[in-house]
């Protein structure tokens, strides 16, 4: 089964018209984008959009051949306008199937926003699966068969793939396309790195996929370290990087600091982004963590787990550091690096990157300086990727 992506942009298209975001400005040439639109085998189209006819063509297909239009989500402004010799576009009721004389079967996915998704299923039995972009599948049954192909909103609605995840429909081998792209992400190497760290990719207007066949898609990194300073969206960067994926174990390391006004707000920021499936646990103890299997681990952050071990040995009394709390620093420090060394599970840290700034007045704070430079590198030795954060622009330093 062949599909054609006439358009791969959201609903306005990108850039929008006179939108003057940076964003739009550098969508240009390639990274231009219309609204997303499939043509299946040439015979069902999948989003009528505006120059539908020009884009197939542009592609080196034609719509004569078209034998069913579907519609998957509302479409504002205007009605569309459908070129000669297309049949009238439709919707397939939520939960029902309908036949082509194509041999080709489209079941109708009912979502959690207005629209409609559609499994389709062609003569060969290949299997894909195209959702509405702002919309996530509702009721999905467990478990379920992994589609050959998933054409889903990644950026919008991450949370969509998460739920495919949860219940198999998406598996090691499904290749998960992102469409109904616009302004949110900078087009680019940008879009290419978000889209990598949740297992999908992107392609062109115009580009013609075969469902079914392998495509060397990245391996999501299964262990990412995430540096920054104060207030560089480290945080939101780590975050971001596992809300496409299920039952995701947030490991806070400060604890609630009873009391503390200004961390229980940072507190409640943090849980208020996160997604609600997501479990949390307040705990320094993250060797065990590391050494069980399970859902994925987001553990934040590595600065306040040093704070943590370095009250633990003593570390800031001179003479208890000089009488074996370094030593015993260290062995934890080690600890732990080998635990992430380790691990099956996929893990995200979140450190602070402290070295780059004034040097600290106090001989305890160039200690704690020094000491989170050491565990950085120690923890970053053992991470497929490390990126560091800077005014909200994540640079990949490994991976």
């Amino acid at each position: 089964m062949d599909v054609t992506l006439l358009g791969t942009g959201a609903p306005a298209g990108l850039p929008r018209p006179d939108c003057p975001c940076a964003a739009c400005a550098a969508a240009q040439g390639e990274n231009a984008r219309a609204a997303t639109a499939l043509l299946v085998d040439g015979a069902l189209l999948l989003d009528l959009t505006p120059g539908a006819a020009f884009a197939a063509a542009r592609a080196g297909h034609s719509l004569t051949g078209v034998r069913q239009v579907l519609l998957s989500h509302p479409h504002d402004g205007p009605a569309l306008e459908v070129p000669a010799g297309l049949p009238q576009p439709g919707r397939v009721p939520d939960g029902r199937e309908l036949a082509l004389l194509t041999g080709h079967r489209v079941r109708a996915v009912a979502m959690d926003a207005p629209g409609t998704g559609y499994a389709v299923t062609g003569p060969d039995g290949q299997r894909l699966l195209y959702l509405p972009p702002g919309g996530a599948p509702a009721g999905l049954e467990e478990p379920a068969e992994p589609y050959d192909m998933v054409l889903v909103d990644v950026v919008g609605r991450p949370d969509a793939l998460a739920r495919l995840r949860a219940v198999g429909a998406v598996g090691a081998a499904t290749d998960v396309v992102a469409v109904h792209l616009g302004h949110d992400v900078p087009p680019g190497r940008e879009l290419v790195r978000r889209l990598a760290a949740a297992g999908a990719r992107a392609v062109r207007d115009g580009t013609t996929l075969v469902v079914g066949a392998y495509e060397d898609v990245p391996d999501v990194p299964r262990r990412t370290l995430v540096l920054g300073g104060a207030r560089s969206g480290k945080s939101v960067e780590a975050e971001r990087r596992l809300e496409s994926f299920p039952e995701v174990l947030y490991v806070a390391t400060g604890g609630s600091r009873g009391g503390d006004t200004e961390w229980a707000a940072r507190v409640r920021a943090h849980r208020e982004r996160r997604p609600g499936s997501w479990r949390t646990v307040e705990t320094c103890d993250l060797v065990p963590l590391l050494k069980d299997d399970g859902a994925p681990l987001l553990v934040d952050c590595l600065s306040l787990w040093l704070t943590d071990a370095m009250d633990a040995v003593g570390a800031w009394d001179d003479a208890e550091w000089a009488d074996g709390g370094e030593r015993a620093l260290r062995d934890r420090v080690r600890d732990l690096a080998e635990a992430v060394r380790a691990t099956r599970r996929t893990v995200v840290a979140v450190s602070n990157e402290v070295g780059s700034g004034i040097v600290p007045a106090t001989a305890s704070g160039r200690r704690y300086r020094d000491e989170l430079g050491r565990l950085n590198a120690a923890f970053a030795h053992e991470c497929e990727q490390v990126l560091l954060v800077v005014a909200g622009q994540a640079l990949v330093l490994r991976g």
